[in-house]
């Protein structure tokens, strides 16, 4: 089980999630969602500075998803469904990519863009299996829990979109790192030589722009180049961000060639 047989994107799964989609990137659009909320993104074109573009887009999403209203419910359940917006599904993936939230997120590359979870908890390689069960299980647990949150992901996305070629001009893709410490347990589509393979990846990973830092996340590092319509959030996009201090990118998956360093 590899990818979908749709999704909600500008481009087929097999062609995002392919080698071939990396070494030569195209734009990446969620259908819909930038017509939709064509007020967002011709407000955001007119602001030059980045910092209030960011206070601007978490002020639309308040207003627009009525986040600032959660102490306005009559019960804790209402409440909860609307705290557990955006922002609290990042914080626990970053604190545990086989949360319930991890489980939310995995969904959403696999309903936006077609490409199917290899892992959660445990290998899923059959949409029939166990695996792929109780997976489907956590993302009903994790999106029972919120309100909207597929609509939020879709608007984070695209404003991600928006700000990459603001912040890195000229480039299509980025060298990013992952450290990992089961660098067995990957597929290996191909063996290329030199420390090179065409691997796997998860459809949700977490990459870091410093070398270093990713030497903490295990005995493994890999090196490789994103497209940057392939990075669905990074530490640097909103302000005080909670992923700020692990220099992380959240990197749609499917085949990587990586460099395998030391």
């Amino acid at each position: 089980m590899r990818y979908g047989s749709f999704n909600n994107c500008n481009l087929p799964p097999w062609v995002i999630a392919s080698r071939h989609f990396n070494d030569n990137p195209h734009p990446l659009e969620i259908q819909g969602v930038k017509e939709s909320n064509r007020f967002l993104f011709e407000k955001l074109a007119g602001i030059p500075d980045q910092c209030e573009r960011a206070l601007f887009f978490n002020d639309f999403m308040s207003v627009k998803f009525h986040l600032h209203h959660w102490q306005e419910q009559s019960t804790d359940r209402a409440r909860n469904s609307i705290r557990n917006n955006y922002l609290h599904f990042l914080k626990c993936w970053m604190i545990d990519s086989n949360s319930l939230s991890g489980a939310v997120l995995k969904r959403w590359v696999e309903s936006r863009m077609g490409i199917t979870p290899t892992f959660h908890k445990q290998p899923i390689r059959d949409a029939n299996g166990e695996a792929y069960f109780n997976y489907s299980v956590d993302v009903m647990n994790g999106s029972a829990c919120t309100s909207a949150i597929q609509s939020q992901l879709d608007l984070l996305f695209e404003y991600g979109q928006f700000e990459l070629p603001r912040t890195y001009p000229g480039l299509k893709a980025i060298p990013l790192f992952r450290g990992t410490h089961d660098a067995e347990e990957y597929e290996i589509i191909e063996d290329l030589g030199n420390r090179e393979q065409i691997v796997r990846m998860n459809n949700l990973v977490s990459f870091t722009c410093e070398e270093e830092r990713a030497w903490e996340f295990g005995r493994t590092v890999w090196a490789t180049s994103v497209p940057l319509s392939k990075i669905f959030f990074y530490s640097g996009l909103l302000p005080g961000s909670i992923l700020r201090g692990e220099s992380e990118y959240m990197i749609i998956g499917g085949e990587y060639r990586v460099r395998r360093l030391r």
